[in-house]
């Protein structure tokens, strides 16, 4: 991914080395840990180590070649500003198009703990955004296990956690999330586990709108970049979560969609740029 010397945005705050309460978070959104779960079973690895060296920032991960981006936190802080800043960009022209006023999403640079607007952010949950504050929490050593510990990923994957996250901040200011979430109370958990699937997968779309128009804006798509994002989004999805955990997949209680469902419509954003396509409510096929 192209990514170097250009525009770093002014909604970062590096907390790195802080840290404070000691509430853990009740939410939901974020794909960081179900990824380093997903993989620690792959690799026939115990998830809890996984998630604690994740914490920890465990400095006996293996030591891999270096890639676009390195395990540097510096230079992973430079790249997660840089697609901060690429979202801020297309998505003030995207709500503009709409005469709506788009409001830049902060972002918060952790380490271990951090307290939010949703309670405390752990390491171990990966990237998530909390709408009470309006944020995306993200601590570094995610992005580093991703790439030395399991091999696996690239910073255009990287980008699209990111990308995937500021979807759901897309979703709050349009009301979305908010009406889903009135819906909890009256809808049994499977049915309510549905609209979280619609949820989830159309925040996987506007990851996709994203990159449609900043590869249209800076040219950052190399060889294999999308084939990146579409191996994250697919690493994610329900079934195989489950499969790789239970060996049997349980439909009733997926919350993020099958790995089919998520790069189908990552893959939808990516090829129309339309955020009118992205009805996943309507959606007569998931």
């Amino acid at each position: 991914m192209r990514w170097q010397n250009r525009r770093l945005s002014d909604n970062v705050e590096d907390r790195r080395g802080g840290g404070g309460g000691m509430r853990t978070i009740g939410i939901g959104g974020g794909i960081g840990g179900i990824i380093i779960v997903v993989l620690a079973l792959l690799f026939n690895q115990d998830p809890q180590q996984a998630l604690q060296s994740v914490q920890q920032g465990n400095g006996g991960a293996a030591q891999t070649e270096s890639r676009t981006v390195t395990s540097n936190s510096d230079e992973i802080s430079r790249f997660a500003s840089t697609v901060l800043a690429d979202t801020e960009d297309v998505w003030s022209e995207l709500f503009s198009q709409m005469n709506k006023n788009y409001k830049d999403p902060g972002m918060v640079l952790y380490t271990d703990y951090d307290q939010s607007g949703c309670g405390t952010a752990q390491s171990a949950m990966g990237p998530f955004y909390c709408p009470a504050d309006e944020k995306v929490y993200l601590d570094l050593n995610f992005f580093t296990e991703m790439e030395q510990r399991f091999k696996v990923a690239g910073d255009f994957a990287m980008a699209y956690v990111i990308a995937h996250e500021v979807g759901h901040h897309v979703q709050n200011l349009l009301g979305t999330s908010r009406k889903v979430q009135a819906m909890r109370s009256q809808l049994s958990e499977r049915d309510y586990n549905k609209l979280s699937v619609m949820l989830e997968l159309q925040a996987d779309f506007l990851a996709g709108v994203w990159a449609h128009h900043a590869q249209k804006k800076h040219n950052i798509l190399e060889p294999g970049d999308i084939e990146e994002a579409l191996n994250a989004a697919s690493a994610v999805g329900d079934d195989a979560l489950q499969k790789a955990a239970q060996g049997h997949v349980v439909p009733d209680a997926f919350t993020h969609g099958t790995s089919a469902q998520r790069v189908k419509w990552f893959k939808k954003g990516f090829e129309t740029g339309d955020i009118r396509q992205g009805d996943t409510f309507n959606a007569t096929d998931l």
